[in-house]
């Protein structure tokens, strides 16, 4: 009987202690988060926020970079591909009556020919490319039949009936050089009109109907600076090639 009633009180003891740890552990659920808790948990939100942000600032300024690299490259290769179609369609000097490529007053100036549909009479256009308030600027004439024109084009500025095409902005500077065969790369017209002159003087009489003028400039060499560009970009081109 004795031993009946330890049990029991053995038993009733046990539960009484779970039902206490029961009641102690919904205590402690319904206690919630401690301030030092709540002040860790922002604090490592806040680590995670500006690690996050930084990551995307980094991440839009990439993109905003590559993106002004991409529409610089566009501009870029417009230019140059015009003044390849520009140097490749150049007039001879026997056409142009000079040098059909020549640098003056701060301007690159090619004489080239005009398409024209087929059958009609060729024709001859002064092209300049100009750097102007930061901008190249592409001038063209209206096509030339004849030699009075030409001359007063290539000698003139651009007047009303000329077009400007503007082909790049932000520009520093252009600078451009010649290739004169046996003295090389230069910017100095005088080393082209010497060359112009031995050209047409060694030509002979009986030559003259079936040989034609060599060019007196066989290259072009334009460097482009602009504010976008760390190291300015140059370009070579054939003349009438």
């Amino acid at each position: 009987m004795r031993q009946t009633v330890r049990c029991d009180r053995a038993r009733a003891e046990r539960v009484k202690g779970a039902e206490g740890a029961k009641r102690t552990l919904r205590a402690r659920r319904a206690r919630g988060f401690t301030l030092i808790e709540l002040l860790v948990a922002i604090a490592i939100l806040a680590v995670v926020a500006i690690l996050s942000w930084r990551g995307l600032d980094q991440i839009m300024r990439g993109r905003e970079t590559i993106s002004r690299s991409m529409a610089d490259e566009r501009v870029f290769a417009q230019m140059f591909d015009q003044m390849r179609i520009d140097c490749r369609r150049a007039a001879s000097d026997d056409e142009a009556g000079a040098s059909a490529i020549s640098l003056d007053g701060g301007a690159l100036q090619i004489v080239r020919a005009f398409a024209v549909p087929p059958g009609a009479a060729p024709r001859l256009q002064v092209v300049r490319y100009r750097v102007v308030e930061g901008r190249v600027v592409r001038y063209a004439s209206p096509p030339l039949a004849n030699l009075g024109d030409l001359r007063r084009a290539m000698r003139g500025g651009e007047s009303g009936d000329w077009s400007a095409l503007p082909m790049m902005s932000g520009v520093g500077s252009i600078s451009a050089r010649l290739f004169v065969p046996k003295i090389g790369w230069t910017s100095n017209m005088a080393d082209v009109s010497s060359q112009l002159t031995a050209n047409a003087n060694g030509l002979r009489v009986p030559q003259l109907g079936v040989a034609p003028l060599p060019r007196s400039v066989t290259g072009l060499e334009v460097r482009v600076s602009a504010q976008s560009l760390q190291w300015p970009v140059t370009r070579v081109f054939l003349m009438g090639e």
